[in-house]
């Protein structure tokens, strides 16, 4: 018999345990109000009698009482209710306390593996896990029902940045609206801070503005490069006014401004990129930040636009230097390319900018790449017309929404109001194997799922604007007054608020035997469970006028506790349980040998059915001395999938040098395979490991699934055709 703890952690039955929370209430009261051996016997019998599989220890403590109170000893009932009061008093008050000392002491191995874009032994990022255990705590026993927590903690459904749900002023993401900030103003911490009329200044303002912005926030940030084209060309009539007032002949005027206005670029984007990698926010983090580089997003900036993309991509390629002044691969900013007629083909204008991304993203894994053609045949507005724009940072993407005072469409300034996931694994681990009792069961867990959302909207319905002016007052997200509701945003499609899913593979694997990938019976039932989740959330948008999405959510240490959470519930099931990770969303399982471009028409069907965020992509070897491979996938995914990226490997070694990739043992251990160091501190690893890179290393089980990922590519030149 297996028992169920309180946090849901499941352990062997254990009847000693039993008999002595009994027997210490039993010295407690006098004479005949004690229990004898015998009827303390009789309870463990009666308990073990009744042959379950699993039982929750508050069960076994209800079992307790009651039959204390039959053999007539309600003294001793009484004392053992006490004496069960106590030690849930006292394991609630120790538990937040346990936690930040081994926070404090670097033993944690939860926070210490958290988020791999943070160090927990720096004071900035230890500040921001001490006020996220509070919160949790605070989360857990005040602001969350127990149905929700105990959920949560048997893995069932996933609540995620319980960290920073105490306050109840912080949303998820968002796409900052740059362009508003810039031409009309804005103020950060009481200072107002004026439309500029250079490009080196708005590139300054704008990281000011992130930093704000993700400070008031927990999620990711995206912004447009397009909203600081305008400031190149004002840069170039300043040096052209210049040249003109001192006589020179107009073609010098022209080619001296031209001159002058790139090294105002180069100077510009290269202060952007130290800004925002040098800068901690109130997260204790650089900025979770994504940089969208789309030319359709502007006609008459266009030239100028390219002039900064080239030079963003120009200055990645390079790379960032670490410590020793060797340039390595940085986490963020992450780019994001989109591909469009004027980009994509050989004899387009800008094939140039192309050609670059591939060679950008050979070197350093970014950009990643959204198809404008895809993208506006999915993402189709009320007038009927499809859209194109970038993701919230790493995959969370906005639904299409029309402006009702304009009647055109808006994204720059909206949001997303959190996320809950539901693990579909369990669902079917649950409903062994039978199909009917699976569909049942999934119906439970949505409306938990649902249940939960609803917490989360509730929460930031109580916001006004005066919580985070940056945002609701100042531009970033809204122009609202002080005092005023945040409610309306909130509502009518204007911002999205998630219901995550993880383990699509897992969970068709176990109930039909097939992976969803093979284009029969697993296949059908992937997209199936896809399809139930768009229903739901379509009802519940339908009814609630708040527009939830469905969400392929990266999930980054959950993939671990999910999995842990499976093999306690369920045991070890081979291909299913048998794993430290789960694998997210609708991906293809990262072992199952697949080629780049049917992996990515596969996936494509899927990506659609997750219109609140997904992102696929191809593993690689190196591909620094074939291009050409790179601008085939690249090729592929403007024709077949909206959002896509491929991962190379760009790692370093400080102690001998080497560049390549590091490796990772049998025992989940990194290690340069030049000189066998395995120092994690001289150790410069990049890895994607949900959307984004991480630099900081990860926990257990999303380090072996990142040792069992297979390449899908060949270091030969690719050709789409061959599919």
């Amino acid at each position: 018999m297996k028992i169920v703890k309180r946090d849901g952690h499941i352990v062997d039955y254990d009847s000693g345990k039993i008999r002595t929370a009994i027997e210490k209430a039993n010295n407690e009261v006098k004479g005949r109000e004690k229990a004898t051996k015998e009827e303390i016997k009789s309870i463990i019998e009666y308990i073990e009698d009744l042959n379950k599989k699993r039982i929750l220890v508050e069960d076994i403590q209800d079992i307790i009482e009651e039959k204390l109170m039959e053999f007539g000893k309600y003294q001793l009932a009484k004392k053992y209710i006490t004496y069960r009061y106590i030690r849930d008093l006292v394991r609630k008050a120790n538990t937040t306390d346990q936690t930040i000392k081994e926070l404090i002491e670097g033993e944690n191995e939860y926070w210490n593996n958290e988020n791999s874009n943070k160090n927990a032994t720096v004071v900035t990022t230890q500040r921001d896990y001490l006020a996220g255990i509070t919160s949790t705590d605070i989360t857990r026993r005040f602001l969350l029902p127990e149905e929700i927590v105990k959920a949560h903690d048997e893995g069932i459904i996933h609540f995620h940045d319980a960290d920073y749900f105490a306050q109840n002023a912080l949303h998820n993401c968002e796409l900052i609206n740059i362009e508003d900030m810039l031409q009309n103003g804005t103020i950060i911490n009481g200072v107002m801070i004026e439309k500029p009329h250079r490009f080196i200044t708005a590139a300054t303002i704008t990281t000011q503005i992130i930093l704000a912005v993700t400070s008031s926030s927990y999620g990711g940030a995206t912004i447009s490069l397009s909203h600081l084209a305008p400031f190149v060309r004002d840069s170039y009539e300043k040096y052209y006014k210049k040249y003109k007032e001192r006589n020179l002949k107009e073609s010098d005027c022209v080619k001296f401004a031209k001159q002058d206005t790139k090294k105002e670029v180069a100077d510009g984007v290269q202060t952007f990129n130290y800004q925002v990698n040098s800068m901690t926010n109130t997260n204790g983090q650089a900025p979770f930040l994504s940089v969208n580089m789309y030319l359709g997003e502007t006609d008459e900036y266009k030239d100028e636009l390219a002039m900064i993309i080239e030079e963003f991509l120009n200055q990645r390629i390079l790379g960032f230097k670490n410590e020793n002044g060797v340039y390595v691969t940085p986490a963020f900013p992450k780019l994001l390319y989109v591909l469009e007629e004027d980009n994509i083909h050989e004899d387009s204008k800008y094939w140039y900018l192309t050609e670059l991304a591939a060679k950008c993203t050979a070197k350093r894994m970014v950009p990643d790449y959204i198809s404008e053609k895809k993208m506006k045949e999915y993402k189709i507005d009320k007038n009927g017309n499809g859209n194109c724009y970038p993701c919230m940072g790493c995959r969370s993407f906005l639904t299409p929404y029309i402006d009702p005072k304009t009647n055109k469409p808006k994204y720059y300034g909206r949001f997303n109001q959190g996320v809950v996931t539901i693990n579909l694994p369990d669902i079917a681990l649950s409903s062994d194997k039978d199909i009917d009792k699976f569909w049942k069961i999934f119906d439970e867990r949505l409306e938990l799922c649902h249940k939960a959302l609803q917490i989360r909207h509730k929460r930031l319905s109580n916001v006004t604007s005066d919580v985070a002016p940056i945002l609701w007052q100042h531009g970033a997200l809204a122009r609202l007054k002080k005092g005023e509701s945040i409610h309306e945003l909130l509502h009518h499609g204007y911002s999205t608020i998630s219901l995550g899913y993880a383990g699509l593979y897992e969970c068709v694997k176990y109930m039909t035997g097939h992976s969803h990938t093979d284009n029969g019976e697993g296949k059908e039932l992937g997209i199936k469970i896809m399809k139930h989740l768009n229903d739901a959330t379509k009802k519940w948008k339908e009814e609630e006028d708040i527009d939830y999405s469905v969400y392929g959510t990266p999930i980054e240490s959950t993939t671990y506790k999910f999995a842990k959470c499976l093999k306690d519930r369920f045991g070890t099931i081979k291909g299913i349980t048998d794993r430290n990770y789960i694998t997210n969303s609708y991906h293809v399982p990262v072992f199952e040998e697949i080629d780049a471009f049917s992996k990515l028409a596969l996936e494509s069907e899927f990506q659609v059915l997750s219109p609140g965020g997904a992102i696929s992509y191809v593993e690689t070897p190196n591909l620094q001395n074939n291009i050409d491979a790179v601008l085939d996938v690249i090729k592929f995914i403007y024709d077949n999938i909206m959002y896509a990226e491929l991962n190379t490997k760009s790692d370093y070694c400080q102690k001998c040098g080497y560049s390549g990739e590091i490796l990772i043992d049998d025992n989940f251990e990194w290690y340069c395979p030049a000189c066998g160091n395995r120092d994690h501190n001289t150790l410069n690893v990049a890895r994607r490991t949900c959307g984004y890179i991480g630099t900081n290393f990860w926990n257990k089980g999303r380090t072996q699934e990142i040792k069992e990922r297979v390449l899908h590519i060949d270091n030969k030149v690719a050709s789409c055709c061959e599919v």
